[in-house]
């Protein structure tokens, strides 16, 4: 009977499913973070007999289409640190990684390391490399990313440097990683630097972007995940009941 088979695949399916929705709920606090969603497919078919009829097939199950990442933006929050920054746009902050490769991320909740050099949590380098004096008394960005620091001996302002954005042809292509980074792919396409006449992607300074999960929206997923389940393992009870039956018939 391939009712056992094809309903498990189902099952296993919806165990995916569950899994995806769990590390979705799991980072609803989780600044710039993105939501996956999971697709499935169906898979091969099976003559069941001889017949010309193309319609004499049946299906064997289920599989896992895509996961991927929704980018969608995430509501702005003020958190009054002038280090956070939340992109409004489609772009994405660069991250320079241990070895030397490049990462990108939306979450702009950044800090300064013991030589003044602007990191992220994880204590990567934002990229290109800006260094705050050690004497300022004040740090403003504007939306473009231009970085301008007051000194506390005068009110002079000076420009330091300048953050960069960059966007990808699809960014759904990108690659997870830890840390809420992602790394370009042949999928993503390579990452291009947005430019100044590009004004609708801005830099917004004292705010992080939330994640852009709707719980209640994961909370109906989980129930539907849980009923695909539930129906699926009844089928796997129907069909070993169908087989204990036959197995028990007697000459």
């Amino acid at each position: 009977m391939n009712s056992l088979y094809i309903s498990s695949t189902g099952m296993i399916n919806q165990q995916y499913n569950i899994d995806v929705i769990s590390n979705n709920l799991a980072n609803i606090n989780t600044s710039g973070f993105k939501k996956s969603e999971i697709s499935f497919k169906d898979l091969n078919y099976k003559k069941i007999n001889n017949g010309e009829s193309s319609f004499n097939e049946i299906g064997l199950g289920s599989g896992i289409g895509s996961i991927k990442k929704n980018f969608s933006q995430g509501v702005l929050k003020e958190t009054g640190n002038p280090l956070d920054l939340a992109i409004d746009g489609k772009g994405f902050f660069k991250i320079k990684l241990s070895d030397g490769s490049a990462a990108y991320t939306r979450d702009g909740s950044f800090r300064l390391n013991g030589e003044g050099e602007i990191v992220n949590a994880d204590g990567y380098y934002l990229e290109p490399s800006i260094t705050i004096p050690e004497e300022y008394s004040e740090v403003s960005i504007s939306e473009d990313g231009i970085i301008s620091v007051k000194s506390e001996t005068s009110d002079d302002t000076s420009e330091i440097g300048k953050i960069s954005l960059y966007k990808f042809n699809n960014p759904s292509g990108l690659k997870n990683i830890a840390g809420n980074l992602f790394q370009e792919t042949d999928a993503s396409g390579p990452a291009g630097e947005i430019t100044e006449s590009d004004s609708s992607i801005k830099i917004i300074q004292n705010f992080l972007e939330t994640s852009n999960i709707n719980v209640i929206e994961e909370m109906v997923n989980m129930i539907a995940a849980q009923r695909a389940y539930e129906i699926n393992s009844k089928a796997v009870k129907a069909s070993d009941e169908m087989m204990e039956m036959a197995n028990s018939v007697r000459r």
